[in-house]
């Protein structure tokens, strides 16, 4: 996308969107508040990607079965390089958890990371943890501080509730695996209540070469267009889109993070998304080629395997490079 002027990031981080610059409240249960600030982009940093780039793990079966080996060390070994406990608390920030009897959903939930960030906001009881794999969500289960939380299996693009449930709509890390993204968002804006709000923390497609081949190559890595597009076909309003990173990020897309952004958007009309849309793009019933499966899943688990050494190789170059230059 060509960009008509220079864009400054403001400190690494900010919103992107439609609003002005202003400012928004947030509280936890305690009755702290804190603010985060909104910025306007004019054109974004993300390269393009084309649509129709084959990923080895996007698909809901390849998930399945990498998620099944995955989530035994998922906590332990991909959180600490890219979702940290405070990207989580920064990401949730425009989500506007401020009430804790606000009745949420996070979808894609999986081990109950980004859960335990909402549960620090809102009453258990009033929060349901929602995942395609049943090996993510037993993590979930075991995990003390999120005993009350309504945890269950379920399918980010046909979302087993009522249209005009929930106060809050938060998925984490989960986008990168939708067959088909925009049939995601648009069940977001269903299942969310008039003036409710949703948030979707996902990952940004890389500029560096060879980055942007393994992210193409493994699963969805969205340009920051794209969110603020589906939102916005979605039927969404106040689209808005906040840059989060870990602590050696400095504002730069160049490697792509796998937690890059949280998306924002508010929903104004009671009732499903305007938008309407044709069959699904996967149907998980359809039988397999066993052959075509087992070469997808290894090629995906290869390029994932790039993606752990990436936070390592950045933690690296933060400490050598000087602080205040681009890495």
């Amino acid at each position: 996308m060509a960009c008509s002027s220079t864009y400054r990031v403001p400190s690494g981080l900010g919103f992107l969107g439609p609003s002005k610059i202003g400012q928004n409240p947030l509280r936890n249960k305690g009755g702290v508040w804190s603010r985060a600030k909104y910025v306007v982009s004019t054109c974004a940093v993300s390269s393009a990607r084309p649509a129709s780039q084959p990923r080895f793990i996007q698909h809901k079966k390849e998930a399945f079965w990498f998620y099944r080996f995955l989530s035994v060390v998922y906590d332990h070994v991909i959180n600490p390089g890219h979702w940290t406990e405070d990207m989580r608390d920064d990401a949730l920030e425009p989500a506007e958890l401020y009430n804790n009897e606000f009745k949420v959903v996070d979808v894609g939930g999986g081990t109950g990371f980004t859960t335990l960030g909402i549960v620090k906001h809102v009453d258990n009881d009033n929060v349901t943890l929602l995942d395609q794999s049943p090996h993510q969500i037993e993590k979930a289960r075991q995990k003390e501080a999120l005993k009350g939380v309504s945890i269950m299996e379920g399918d980010a693009e046909d979302l087993p509730f009522s249209t005009d449930t929930f106060d809050r709509y938060v998925s984490a890390g989960s986008i990168e695996y939708w067959p088909d993204p925009q049939r995601g968002i648009k069940e977001a804006y269903r299942v969310v209540k008039p003036g409710g709000l949703a948030c979707l923390i996902g990952p940004v497609h890389p500029t560096f070469w060879l980055s942007r081949f393994f992210a193409d190559m493994w699963m969805l890595f969205p340009s920051e267009e794209e969110y603020i597009e589906w939102f916005t076909k979605a039927g969404f309003e106040d689209v808005k889109l906040k840059r989060i990173g870990p602590k050696w990020y400095r504002g730069v897309r160049r490697h792509g993070l796998i937690m890059g952004c949280s998306v924002t958007g508010v929903k104004r009309a009671s009732g499903d998304s305007p938008l309407q849309l044709g069959p699904k793009a996967e149907d998980v019933e359809e039988p397999v080629n066993l052959l075509a499966f087992l070469f997808r899943f290894a090629i995906g688990t290869i390029c994932a395997s790039y993606y752990v050494l990436v936070p390592i190789y950045m933690w690296i170059k933060d400490q050598v490079v000087p602080k205040g230059q681009p890495i």
